[in-house]
């Protein structure tokens, strides 16, 4: 499995905001739709048993992603034990590494939490090998669906990704 662009969602609930919202900053920053989209709310029990072959491949594709969107909702401040259980899987080193560039995305109820992202999910990140070039984004759940509420990250934050990324895999999209 090779894919480009990944979408790693940790919401409990399949085909959430949250997976709208990670497949759109996708969408913005590569010009593609993901190739590869984890929503672990319907990966089910297979993310607590080790040897799980299903697991093991959206892993290895992950791995494989030149980027990755990680999203998850915020759990009282931080990302949800759901994604914890993927990205254990991940190793700092070796085969099981992220080796492409990451993003980290949270939504939440309120800008408490704002910081979230760059607090709790960016070092994970990093720690398991990704590239993490700009800051975590943070949009509130009641504009998940609201462009305007990634306007300022996404005009901030494209070059930074892009420049990291395969030439041609960005063509046609919005500059």
């Amino acid at each position: 499995m090779t894919a480009r662009v990944a979408v790693v969602v940790g919401n409990p609930k399949p085909a959430s905001r949250t997976l709208a919202a990670a497949s759109y900053v996708a969408r913005e920053l590569a010009g593609t739709d993901p190739d590869l989209v984890v929503d672990l709310g319907a990966v089910g029990a297979g993310l607590l048993d080790w040897a799980d072959p299903e697991v093991g491949e959206l892993v290895r594709g992950v791995c494989a992603a030149e980027l990755v969107v990680v999203a998850s909702p915020t759990y009282k401040a931080t990302y949800t034990g759901l994604l914890k259980l993927f990205l254990d899987r991940f190793a700092a080193s070796g085969e099981g590494s992220m080796r492409g560039v990451a993003v980290p995305l949270m939504l939440g109820a309120g800008p408490a939490h704002a910081l979230a992202p760059e607090l709790t999910l960016r070092p994970v990140l990093s720690e398991i090998g990704a590239t993490v070039p700009v800051r975590g984004l943070y949009v509130l759940d009641s504009r998940h669906d609201d462009p305007a509420a990634y306007a300022e990250w996404l005009a901030e934050s494209r070059p930074r990704v892009r420049a990291h990324l395969t030439p041609g895999l960005t063509s046609g999209a919005p500059a």
